[in-house]
């Protein structure tokens, strides 16, 4: 046990060292950040996907696994010294809308968790980790990356909504035709779907441009990177492009 001292006295001194230069990127009170730690992991805990999900690799992290709305060539979470956006990887699998899972912990970026993290992961960011229900006990589990810079509690809880729910949207999804179900479930899209389907479908746009057109309401939905585009009229999808290109039947 006196041999190991010196080593674990050195490692102690080297994270605390990383941590000192890594600084803080969080400005939530940490009696904001107990309480929702507390609270989503506690009666809030059991979740719903509102909308069909990705899950990919965790960049340079074997341990977890991405779960992310959009494509990887769309996800915007890491650059790499040029300033280009970093792939996660491939996606593995597809998670319908309606998958339930368990939020285990929510992970904010202080000084000591950032210095902790694996260099190459979006380590700035905060995270939410998910086991998928029915899951073996020693899955990797899911991590959801939020935005930084969530200063608030109803803010955090607004962007997380944006991916899970605490009530199930099955009668939701079967109200729609069985193509369009078929659809979202496979993260497509087809001609004519609503505009809470393509939500589901390919998750909620970056950027959204409403303008009019005689009696017509338009949106132009742009995806993370500029990729991937929705456009709906009067609520409906009229077309869509990935890379310029059509993507509906």
């Amino acid at each position: 046990m006196l041999a190991r001292r010196p080593h674990s006295l050195l490692a102690v001194l080297v994270l605390t060292a990383l941590a000192a230069g890594c600084g803080n990127y969080t400005r939530m009170a940490p009696d904001a950040r107990t309480s929702l730690q507390r609270t989503l992991t506690g009666p809030d805990a059991e979740q719903y996907l509102r909308l069909s999900g990705n899950v990919t690799p965790f960049f340079g992290d074997g341990s977890k696994r991405l779960l992310t709305p959009y494509a990887p060539e769309d996800v915007r979470l890491l650059d790499d010294s040029n300033g280009k956006p970093i792939s996660p990887g491939a996606v593995e699998r597809t998670l319908p809308v309606g998958t339930r899972l368990r939020i285990t912990k929510v992970e904010f970026p202080t000084a000591w968790v950032v210095a902790e993290r694996v260099l190459y992961t979006p380590r700035t960011w905060p995270w939410v980790y998910l086991a998928e229900d029915g899951a073996k006990p020693d899955a990797p589990p899911l991590v959801l990356v939020l935005p930084p810079n969530l200063d608030q509690p109803n803010d955090f809880r607004a962007e997380l909504e944006k991916v899970l729910s605490p009530q199930n949207p099955k009668a939701l999804l079967e109200a729609f035709a069985a193509p369009v179900r078929d659809a979202i479930r496979e993260k497509r899209l087809v001609a004519n779907m609503s505009a809470d389907a393509v939500r589901m479908a390919w998750g909620p746009p970056e950027l959204v441009r409403r303008s009019l057109e005689g009696a017509a309401k338009n949106e132009e939905w742009t995806y993370p990177g500029g990729r991937r585009k929705a456009f709906l009229s009067d609520g409906r999808l009229a077309r869509a492009e990935e890379a310029g290109a059509s993507v509906l039947p």
